[in-house]
């Protein structure tokens, strides 16, 4: 019987643990897959505890406040924050449906002049094409989709209290869960997450801050209505990754369709926010981008498909963040550390130290 010489031993061992741990991720996402409706509402609440946690540590180090109501102040910023979202979103939404009937008469002349130019004689109106669709057999989908984003908002409330409440012995829990030795590089990994994740959180809120403000502008010089409304779902857009302001800002452009009278109106709003879009997509997001998560900007497009389908539209906003987790994770192992190498910029997953 023939052995293998002992000088190939140890590289088929080396691919055997290669082979093992890709096996491992995609079996763990499948799992993530098949459990995306409990873990959702998970994922989303350690997003909003790290978010309060971070605001909690700059409070901290830039305020005079005293020790005991910092982590108080910090929980009502971010909820209150997220309240005025909802609030915004719910009380323009309600104007928006309000003037419909107008959009409607509107809707009507672009679809006559559009006909006129394709020299059809006939041409339909919103009403008849709104019939058409058969719009009852989309609402019961409407009122389930409406039902579940209720049902998951309450969920992460409540993950949210019971992660607050648990974060004193966490801790405690780490230093008896990992060997004295192992202990340390628990607390490494955590700490190289905390400062992945509220990095992307600080670039892209910057970002996105930026883009908002100058949209806001472009979209009140053309006389459009609603400029908060929009502005806020461009800097919400900017948080999902590539594609998100991209497909944000079509949306203002429609209704500068409807509503304004000067066609050209709504072709300056779409350039305009496209060129803004694109000097903060190629120029300052990369270079901020390269220096605070060493992220590569495919691995950005391809774990916003990826995580995508496993959480859908929650696993889009979330995307880089968690794949600052794994890559926090996989450099620590030397089986998956060659993930974490193909998932950063240079090749060097958290060579330096993460700041204190």
């Amino acid at each position: 019987m023939t052995f293998p010489p002992s000088e190939s031993r140890p590289g088929r061992l080396a691919l055997l643990n290669v082979s093992v741990a890709i096996i491992a991720v995609i079996l763990t996402a499948f799992a993530a897959w098949a459990l995306r409706h409990v873990l959702t509402p998970l994922i989303l609440a350690v997003f909003l505890m790290l978010t309060i946690g971070g605001l909690e540590r700059a409070l901290r180090r830039r305020t005079p406040l005293p020790k005991p109501a910092i982590l108080p102040t910090a929980m009502i910023g971010v909820l209150t924050l997220f309240g005025l979202a909802i609030w915004l979103i719910a009380d323009n939404g309600a104007h928006i449906v309000a003037e419909s009937g107008g959009y409607a008469a509107r809707l009507d002349v672009l679809i006559k002049m559009g006909a006129d130019r394709l020299g059809v004689s006939a041409a339909p109106t919103i009403d008849q094409l709104f019939r058409q669709t058969k719009p009852e057999h989309y609402i019961a989908g409407v009122a389930g989709a409406v039902g579940d984003i209720a049902e998951k908002a309450v969920l992460v409330l409540i993950y949210l209290g019971f992660l607050l409440a648990s974060r004193a012995g966490f801790g405690r829990k780490l230093t008896e869960l990992f060997e004295e030795g192992r202990h340390a590089e628990a607390l490494t990994v955590l700490a190289r997450i905390q400062n992945g994740v509220e990095g992307y959180i600080w670039l892209q809120t910057v970002v996105g801050v930026l883009v908002a403000a100058g949209s806001a502008l472009i979209i009140w010089g053309m006389g459009l209505s609603h400029v908060m409304f929009w502005s806020f779902l461009i800097f919400l857009g900017n948080y999902i990754p590539v594609i998100g302001v991209a497909i944000a800002v079509m949306i203002p452009t429609v209704f500068g369709l409807i509503e304004l009278d000067a066609l050209w109106k709504p072709a300056v709003i779409f350039v305009a926010m496209e060129i803004i879009h694109f000097v903060a997509a190629h120029v300052v997001l990369p270079r901020m981008q390269g220096d605070r998560l060493n992220m590569d900007p495919l691995v950005v497009l391809l774990s916003l498909a990826f995580w995508g389908v496993i959480f859908g539209v929650a696993g889009a906003f979330l995307s880089t963040p968690l794949t600052v987790m794994v890559m926090a994770v996989c450099a620590e192992f030397p089986a998956t550390r060659g993930i974490a190498v193909l998932l950063s910029s240079d090749g060097r997953p958290f060579a330096s130290p993460p700041e204190p």
